[in-house]
């Protein structure tokens, strides 16, 4: 069996293939294929997102016939900061612009809540992932991981919005946590692990032996 993710984000891909490790089938970024993304992320929701990416690719590969023995997979993610009302939220990867560098959006966040006080400050990172079988069969699954924004960036492992998103159980931000921390708690981490127990459960996947 394969397992397509539909992101061409390598850092994501990491964490993607670190978590099935025990899933045994080959898995894929879109680039490992020569396949190309072009769909609007137009869904007022994370699921909504996330549906529209897997959906996307199975468009492209089902008609072919080459949907046989595959899995899509997709996730839509992102900062969701209490006191500016969830936003950025669907629109993280948007925000400011697909292009700007995330060092300047993290500073335009913390620039724009300097004045805000700790107990105001809380944040969490939301991801969802929608899995397709070759048959159409959509399933869904959603996590978060809880925290604050930091006075200022710290870190430099992780990727976005990381190095100003505290942890306090923790006591740093996901910038500093070591790849293997972060894939233990993340919100990814979380619901790569609750969507791989529902495929298992409905007999999608097997666990390596």
């Amino acid at each position: 069996m394969r397992i397509i993710f539909a992101t061409g984000n390598a850092g994501k891909m990491r964490e993607i293939r670190d978590i099935l490790a025990d899933v045994d089938a080959d898995v894929y970024s879109l680039k490992d294929l020569g396949l190309k993304s072009e769909a609007e992320e137009t869904g007022e929701t994370f699921a909504e997102n996330a549906v529209i990416k897997v959906r996307e690719i199975y468009d492209i590969l089902s008609p072919k016939g080459e949907m046989k023995d595959t899995l899509i997979m997709a996730d839509d993610s992102g900062l969701c900061i209490d006191c500016m009302g969830g936003a950025p939220g669907v629109h993280s990867a948007r925000f400011m612009g697909h292009d700007t560098d995330y060092k300047i959006k993290n500073a335009a966040i913390l620039d724009a809540m300097k004045a805000v006080p700790e107990e105001k400050r809380g944040a969490a990172f939301v991801c969802h992932i929608a899995a397709i079988d070759e048959n159409g069969r959509i399933w869904n699954a959603e996590d978060e991981m809880r925290g604050s924004i930091s006075h200022e960036p710290k870190g430099k492992e992780g990727f976005g919005y990381d190095p100003i998103f505290y942890l306090p159980e923790m006591g740093c931000t996901s910038g500093e946590l070591s790849e293997e921390e972060k894939n233990r708690i993340s919100h990814r981490g979380k619901v790569l692990r609750i969507m791989k127990g529902i495929l298992y459960k409905d007999g999608i996947i097997q666990l390596k032996v």
